[in-house]
Parts: C-alpha cells; structure tokens; sequence
C-alpha cells in the first residue's frame, strides 16, 4: 500500500470513529442534540464569569493600599498577579485542553478561580491576597477552550454565531459586571465581591459538569514541560516591566534588564519548540500568514479596547471643580460603562452573519474601522453623562464585531487538533494588547495631569490623548487585517458531510483534515 492510500484509509478509520462517538459516545443523535442546546448558554456563562472575576476588582482599586494596610506600589500586585498569571496561563491550559480533554480543563480553570477567589475573600493581608488572584488568572483559560468545544462539537450553521458569543464574552461580563462589583463595594463588605465570584464560578462549574460533553477530539503527544516553562518565563519578564514600568521608571535597570532577559527566553523558547517534536506552541502553524496577522491584530484590538475602562471611570467620577469631571459615584460610573458589554452581545450575531456573507477579514476590518471612529468621535464626547453611554455604545459595537471575527480567523487555519492552543494564543495576545494599553494610557495620564487637593488627577488633553492612541492602535490594526488572505479556508474546514446516525456536523470535516502532521485521536 502506498502512502497516499494509507493516508487515506487511516481518514476514513478516523471518520467513522469520529462518527461512532457522536452517536454511541453521546447518547445517540437525540442526546447530542439535547447537549448541542446547552453548550453555547452555558460556556458563554463561564466566560462570562472568568470576565468578572477579572473586573470585580476595578472599582476598589483606589482603595486597595488602605484595606490592605499597604503601599499603593504593593497594592498594585493584586492587579499584575492576576495579569501574569492569566497570560503564562491561557496557552498552556489551552494545550493540556487539546491533549487531554477541554471540558476537563475548563472545569479545572474554574475550579482555580473558585480557589484564588476564597482565598481572596478570607484575608485582608498583601500576600495572601496576591497569591488568591493569582490563582484567580489560571480561570482565563477557559474562554479560547470554550471555543474549541464549540467547534468539536456544533454543526457549521452554529458554529459561527457560537464562536462570535464566546469570543466576546470576556467584554461583556467585564462591562456588566462593573457596576454590580462598584454597588456591591459601596455597600457592602467589599469581601462580598470574592464571595460572589466564588459562587459564580462554582455555579458555572456545575453547568459545565451537567450539561457540555467532552469533545471526542484529542492531540497526539505529550505536553511540553520545558516550553511551557521557557513561555511562562518569557511572558512573565515581557509583561511584568510592562506592568510595573510606571512606578520602577522605565530607563531603570531593572526595565531594561527584564525586557533584555524576555528576547533572550524567547530566543531561547523558539529554538526549542522549533526542535521539539510536540511542543507547546507549534510556531509554524503559528506564522502561518493568517494566524500571524490576525494575532498582530489582536494585539491592537486589545490596546484599543483598555483604553476606554481606563478613561471613562475617572472623567465620570472627577468632580465637576476641575470644569470636565462629571462628578459621578462609582456605581454610576460603572452603570455607563456596563451599555459596552450589552453592545457586544447583541452585535456578535450580526458579525457572524458578517462573517459567513463576506469572510471574517471583512468583520475584522469592519470592526477596526468603527472602533477607530468612535475613538476619534470620543475626543469630543465629554461634556456629558449620555454622551459617555453613546460612547460605550459606539466602542462596544466596534470591539463586538472585530473579537468575534478572531476565533473564525485563527480556527480557519490551524490542525483541529492545536484549537485549543491556538485560541489560547489569540488570547494571550489580546492580553498583551490591554497589558500595554493600560502602560501607555498610565504613563500619559499621569503626565498630563493637574493638581487637585494633595493628588494629581489626569487633565483633559490627557483624556483626549488616550483616546487618540487608541484610535492610532485601530487604525494600525487595520493595516494589518488588510493583509490578511481574502479566503480564510474556514468553510472547507467546517463543510458538512453525512454522518451515520448522526447526520451533518463539523467532526467529520475535522476527521479530514487529519492528513496534517498533527491528526486526530480519541481519548
């Protein structure tokens, strides 16, 4: 037999297994309908509530170094603990989700954000409370996993859609959950803000655990022990200046040394995953043209999306002495921010549709396009409380319809079997993007500044200048996503062909792309 016919006979092997697990493995095609109607409802809650584990901790942070009893440069570890931990986290997870199981790794992320959020909510000390958010960021992998269960396991006319709502659940439970964190901190025990985490991370463990199958798919290999670590070191010296730049100085030592190690550790990393036979990244299919521009993207994206978190609440709630402040609570700031999230929700539907008529590139493009404009517009929209919401909403529209463009984009590219990590870097580098946004936009807030009682407060230019680096950051964005190949190879991936018993659906599709060198195996 030659190899091409080998090749071929271990495919058609593939697929009927593929198609027996639809059928025997989930109950029969009745039991996986029935679990194809809870999967999108209930992972877009679990993203969800990794989002607001994220935020929750956004409307006390100008009180952390008092509840703490610490400095303001201590405190601020609370934040880029969870930073660091979330980044090293996403792939990694992502990859163990690819090799042994994603419904399995998701319920472990969040069963760590239920941990780290108990910890958090039983102490009031520096450490033990660093250490629970920490624990906190592990949860952000189970967003790109959700989407790769989505992808195992719905047929082609509701993949799309479902990836569009997952991929933009990190926006809106950020966005809803900032003001049921800011009430919940102004009038209750700010303990409460852990506790509720907790609960909802456990709730959504539960439905995980009831009602989402374990995707049939699995990653040849082993994990890469030493890449994963050579990447966590990586990350954790490329982000931790990024973060910290502000207060240590960045022409300090300690910045320039900590950036200086990073290219050393990625150096080192890409050599040693180029020449592992199962690594942890597969750089190839990693700069492949698509997966490279649409991650560059992303970057941008998340640069141009942190800005607005970092803006809005301060404009809303300086007092109206300094002639631009609003003068509003903290409940009320985070009430005209919460609109961003619901604008994301409701466009994820239309940008799919987007989508599939005219390729995510187009959606991805659109995307840039009004976020840019909206940012420009944002410039002149401050003099008011309805015009920060028109604001929220115009943004929200904008990082909707370009987040939900990027799961399509990345998954239109890669093996079946690398979903998990591939996603897992997209995400990473959405990260990325808020990690340098909120240096940047810190860095020129705090310069462009006036003094109000014995603090400095960020001026107007300064908000007007944030608000233009993110409309630049769009805009480059933009460039990038021009280059991107027209036809993105996603619906040859996902085409529908008969599965006995079972009908149509995304599993054989994926069984025949198996001829790549990573393939397919079941558990």
């Amino acid at each position: 037999m030659d190899a091409s016919a080998g090749t071929r006979q271990l495919n058609r092997e593939r697929t009927e297994r593929v198609g027996e697990s639809s059928t025997a493995g989930a109950g029969g095609p009745i039991r996986a309908a029935e679990s194809e109607r809870w999967i999108v409802p209930v992972l877009a809650f679990g993203g969800i509530s990794v989002a607001v584990m994220q935020t929750l901790i956004v409307p006390i942070v100008a009180r952390l170094p008092a509840l703490l009893d610490t400095s303001t440069s201590n405190a601020s570890w609370v934040i880029t603990s969870t930073l660091l931990a979330g980044a090293v986290a996403t792939p990694i997870m992502g990859r163990l989700g690819d090799l042994y199981g994603k419904r399995r790794i998701v319920l472990l992320s969040l069963g760590l954000m239920v941990l780290g959020s108990l910890v958090c909510g039983l102490t009031s000390a520096l450490v033990p409370m660093v250490a629970g958010r920490a624990v906190q960021g592990f949860a952000m992998g189970a967003i790109p996993l959700g989407i790769g269960i989505m992808r195992d396991a719905l047929p082609p006319e509701r993949l799309g859609s479902a990836m569009a709502f997952m991929s933009s659940s990190l926006g809106v439970g950020g966005a809803l959950g900032m003001p049921l964190a800011a009430y919940v901190a102004q009038y209750t025990d700010w303990h409460m803000l852990f506790f509720g985490s907790a609960g909802i991370g456990a709730l959504a463990m539960l439905l995980v655990a009831l009602l989402v199958p374990e995707s049939p798919l699995r990653a040849p290999g082993r994990f890469d022990v030493l890449g994963a670590l050579g990447l966590a070191a990586g990350l954790v010296t490329l982000l931790l200046p990024i973060s910290k730049g502000g207060d240590w100085g960045w022409s300090s030592p300690t910045v320039l040394g900590l950036f200086a190690s990073s290219a050393v550790l990625f150096a080192g990393w890409g050599m040693l995953e180029l020449r592992t036979a199962d690594p942890l990244v597969d750089l190839r299919t990693t700069a492949r043209r698509q997966v490279l521009l649409t991650n560059l993207a992303s970057i941008m994206v998340g640069l141009a999306f942190y800005a607005l978190t970092l803006v809005l609440p301060q404009l809303l709630q300086l007092p109206a002495a300094t002639g631009y402040g609003l003068g509003q609570s903290m409940v009320v700031s985070g009430l005209c921010v919460a609109p961003m999230g619901l604008a994301m929700m409701a466009v994820s539907s239309l940008s799919a549709r987007l989508s599939r008529a005219r390729g995510p590139k187009v959606s991805l493009m659109t995307g840039l396009v009004v976020l840019a404009a909206s940012y420009l517009l944002g410039t002149q929209l401050m003099a008011a409380v309805w015009q920060t919401v028109v604001l929220s909403v115009l943004i929200g529209v904008g990082i909707g319809i370009a987040y939900s463009a990027m799961p399509a984009l990345i998954l239109g590219a890669v093996d079946p079997s690398e979903s998990g990590a591939a996603n897992g870097l997209n995400t990473l580098m959405r990260s990325i993007g808020t990690s340098t946004s909120s240096a940047v936009v810190g860095v020129v807030l705090a310069r462009m500044s006036i003094p109000l009682g014995p603090t400095r407060v960020p001026d107007l230019d300064g908000f007007r200048t944030a608000f233009l680096i993110a409309a630049g950051a769009a805009l480059l964005g933009l460039g990038i996503a021009a280059f991107l190949p027209s036809s993105t190879g996603a619906e040859r991936r996902t085409e529908a062909v008969p599965v006995p018993g079972r009908g149509t659906g995304p599993e054989v599709a994926l069984a025949r792309d198996a001829e790549s060198p990573a393939g397919l195996r079941r558990p």
